[in-house]
């Protein structure tokens, strides 16, 4: 079935958090954080356990209510607004499906609350079962409607969850680790299906993960939290390449990376920078380490290879042509200047 942009197409959000705190007692979980997210992005909020990713879905949802500060849409405060005065849908974790009810009334389900309640001006039968319909052959479950989740696997639940969050076209979709729950060839499937998805209807999406590979391969937009405060945002190749704090530093990307002293801070290097020398290979400028091979993972693609210094660790990814280290052997590696990071005694970047 082909979906054309009249009947999946409803527009999308610029939304703004202003100066917004939350608290729960003496807990602080967001502090008076200040956040822009872009009309039709794909924005992706990674941070620690605890650091308030998913407080701002639950803020922006109006599930939760700001203790101070202000939410807006399109320039249009909503800090106050009921999360049902709000265009917005949330895809959680658990997908929360009822177990009693078919794809197709699980789908509908709001709808057909909304037709209830306002007989003159809710959704028709016809406009309910039309939107159903063109949501399935979006998501791929016109063959399935008439199936309870129990008769689903984990994958085609995630796709009717996200369905029901979508059939009424909201402008803002706010998904909370949706994929979490699947295994990773799965995973690897429903990225694409996101992906797919965030193209077709337009939406501003927010998906709130721990998973650095999900977050660095879809995000249009990333914001890393720390402790409730927004460590940075940006483009994903932005704060990858050109991170603002050793936070943002050592969380974005994978393998971490590595870290080594100096007077006054430290510099930063990625694995993925590193390149081991021969025994008669002269380093050129740049940073030279030297450590003992304790640990070599196979990837598939590549080897990992972990090794110690000076009671510290790090970790190099070898390269096509490179010799095979073994566990004991000693090697040297150099990062050219122009792939170090360098940052101050307070973990600010320091480099342009």
């Amino acid at each position: 079935m082909t979906i054309t942009a009249s009947t999946t197409r409803a527009g999308s959000a610029d939304l703004r958090l202003d100066s917004l705190t939350k608290s729960y007692g003496g807990t602080v979980a967001l502090d008076a954080i200040d956040l822009h997210i872009p009309a039709g992005s794909l924005t992706v909020v990674v941070g620690p356990s605890g650091c308030g990713k998913s407080t701002i879905l639950r803020v922006l949802s109006g599930l939760e209510a700001a203790t101070s500060g202000d939410v807006y849409f399109d320039d249009v405060a909503v800090t106050t607004h009921a999360a049902g005065d709000r265009d917005v849908a949330m895809v959680f974790q658990d997908y929360a499906l009822y177990p009693h009810m078919s794809v197709e009334q699980n789908i509908s389900f709001r709808m057909r609350l909304q037709a209830r309640h306002d007989r003159r001006s809710g959704p028709s039968r016809d406009k309910i079962a039309r939107q159903v319909q063109d949501v399935a052959g979006l998501l791929g479950l016109d063959a399935l409607l008439k199936r309870k989740p129990a008769q689903l696997s984990g994958g085609q639940r995630q796709r009717v969850a996200l369905a029901r969050a979508i059939v009424h076209r909201p402008q803002v979709l706010l998904l909370d680790e949706p994929l979490s729950a699947l295994d990773a060839q799965l995973r690897a499937a429903a990225r694409a299906e996101l992906l797919r998805l965030h193209r077709e209807i337009e939406s501003t999406m927010v998906l709130v993960t721990h998973d650095q590979h999900e977050a660095l391969s879809m995000a249009t937009h990333l914001v890393v939290m720390d402790n409730g405060r927004v460590a940075q945002s940006g483009t994903a190749e932005e704060l990858f390449r050109r991170p603002g704090s050793e936070f943002v530093a050592a969380f974005v990307g994978s393998p971490a990376m590595n870290f080594t002293a100096r007077p006054h801070g430290r510099i930063g290097w990625r694995a993925t920078d590193a390149r081991i020398l021969g025994d008669a290979d002269t380093p050129g400028p740049g940073l030279l380490v030297e450590g003992v091979v304790d640990v070599i993972e196979f990837t598939g693609d590549s080897r990992h290879v972990l090794c110690r210094a000076d009671g510290s660790t790090f970790t190099i990814v070898q390269r096509d042509g490179e010799s095979v280290p073994r566990s004991g052997d000693v090697v040297r590696a150099e990062i050219p200047q122009h792939q170090l990071h360098h940052f101050d005694e307070n973990g600010n970047r320091t480099n342009d």
